[in-house]
């Protein structure tokens, strides 16, 4: 039984077989950054619900991706690092 891929894994896919894909040097510390913000991202006690434009939201699907988190988590994330003042350009 052959598994039906959706666009977005047909692009990746491609992607990968064109050899797109590169390994960060510093793996350990990159993973380690991204748990922390997963961390403080899951206590979650309130529900917040935005209307966005879908072509923001495919972008904040292919950073997620990019990244290895939930596009979810990374509103959470950038939402958490712009109120405590730590978002940098």
């Amino acid at each position: 039984m052959k598994i039906k891929l959706t666009d977005e894994e047909k692009e990746l896919e491609l992607s990968f077989e064109r050899n797109e894909w590169k390994s960060v040097s510093n793996r350990k510390s990159y993973l380690n950054k991204f748990k922390i913000a997963a961390k403080n991202t899951l206590a979650k006690d309130k529900r917040m619900n935005i209307r966005i434009a879908g072509k923001d939201i495919q972008l904040l699907k292919t950073k997620a991706l990019e990244i290895g988190i939930p596009y979810q988590t990374l509103v959470s994330s950038i939402l958490h690092q712009y109120v405590t003042g730590k978002l940098k350009e």
